[in-house]
């Protein structure tokens, strides 16, 4: 990217599903072009010739990446991410009477670009194969939200009518819980069912749990008996069959893709940094990590600007003698789950993780308090490790020697 000396004229592109408004503001303040562009292939040449013709260089938007961004960075432009918040700050600046469209919020941008463009950073797009494993952990991880709904939709089914199908198992979207659904999905089909039968069902299935099949079949006996009538009972059992069927497909596909990112974490220039963080093969919080954080260096400066971005740091506002430290709502909520479950992870094993987090309850601090507690100082050395290009030592963790000097 070209070194700008921030001059006009200044663009921006309020962007929505149908259409996208441009504004073209120029260095006084006057708005040069207020047009709307269909968001077709057609539109989107247009978008960009109309910008480069108009001589911009910087164009703001309020979101970091998707198909229209690529197509702005590939024409050669500049790209300055602005956050919906400080959008929505300066929307009174230029009107007190509250009002909002796409194509004033496309000149609110333009002519915020054109007065504080100097404190927004331009767009570092991350390397391909970066993109790549970002698409694969984000859809895994809405395909694990789907599979939770469904899970939960399943097991309140089976609570009104069957309850003891949905405690047999620990979990009621695991393999042996589906197979056992898809088997018997109703009490009547269950009827027969006895230590022998369960048996030989959980021979048939692998069954990996320590429970013998008479404590199984105990806890599905002793829990309360329904009394719905036939047709609802039958309604139910079609309801139970359908949630499983669609649980074992999203399982199913789940499993591919955690497969398809461990190759992809494996093949990442950064993949041994972030893999070496967990003791064993935890593929999917390391993909998650590199997803979310990237491969420009120069994105965070610093590992506290790492922490804010991941939600990890409080936000303090004093006035006078008040001074108020708060949960820091604005940041990367995909960034944060993953440092979170890192954090959640080592706190069992890793001692100097471990202390971290005890000492942090022992100030009566709460869990999540804690866990972000704990992710703001792994993400210390997570982004010293980012920056130096090396995995994590043991030995070069100065908090962890400090807390255990013999390296024991």
């Amino acid at each position: 990217m070209p070194e700008l000396d921030h001059r006009g004229p200044f663009a921006a592109v309020d962007w929505a599903k149908d259409a996208h408004a441009v504004s073209i503001v120029e260095e006084s303040g006057a708005e040069r072009l207020a047009e709307q562009f269909p968001n077709t292939e057609a539109g989107l040449r247009a978008l960009t010739g109309a910008l480069l013709e108009g001589g911009v260089e910087r164009v703001a938007i309020e979101r970091p990446d998707g198909l229209l961004v690529d197509r702005l960075l590939s024409a050669g432009l500049c790209v300055v991410a602005v956050h919906p918040n400080k959008l929505a700050s300066a929307r009174e600046r230029h009107s007190a009477s509250g009002k909002k469209s796409d194509g004033f919020d496309a000149f609110v941008l333009a002519d915020l670009l054109r007065t504080d463009g100097h404190r927004f950073e331009a767009l570092r797009p991350d390397g391909d194969e970066t993109r790549a494993l970002r698409a694969l952990s984000r859809t895994r991880e809405d395909l694990v939200g789907a599979r939770v709904a469904l899970a939960n939709q399943l097991r309140a089914g089976l609570e009104a009518f069957w309850p003891g199908a949905a405690v047999i198992f620990a979990e009621v979207d695991s393999p042996i819980a589906l197979a056992f659904l898809e088997r018997y999905p109703s009490p009547a089909d269950a009827r027969r069912l006895g230590v022998r039968r369960l048996e030989g069902f959980l021979a048939r299935h692998a069954y990996c749990g320590r429970r013998p099949a008479v404590e199984l079949l105990a806890r599905l006996r002793g829990a309360p008996e329904g009394r719905s009538g036939e047709a609802e009972v039958e309604a139910r059992r079609q309801a139970v069959l359908s949630l499983v069927a669609g649980l074992r497909a999203l399982v199913e596909q789940i499993g591919l893709l955690e497969a398809e990112i461990a190759g992809a974490v494996r093949a990442h220039a950064d993949g041994a940094i972030f893999s070496s963080l967990f003791r064993s093969k935890a593929t999917v919080t390391a993909a998650r990590l590199i997803g979310e954080i990237g491969d420009v260096r120069e994105r965070y400066r610093s590992a506290d600007a790492l922490a804010a971005d991941a939600g990890m740091a409080p936000v303090s506002r004093s006035s006078g003698r008040s001074r108020v430290v708060t949960f820091r709502w604005a940041c990367d909520k995909r960034l944060r789950n993953a440092v979170a479950c890192l954090a959640d992870t080592t706190r069992h094993h890793h001692p100097w993780a471990g202390s971290v987090y005890r000492r942090a309850r022992a100030r009566g601090c709460d869990h999540p308090h804690a866990i972000r507690i704990l992710g703001r100082a792994w993400l210390r050395v997570i982004w010293r490790m980012w920056q130096d290009r090396v995995p994590y030592d043991p030995a070069l963790h100065r908090g962890l020697q400090q807390l255990n000097p013999a390296g024991g």
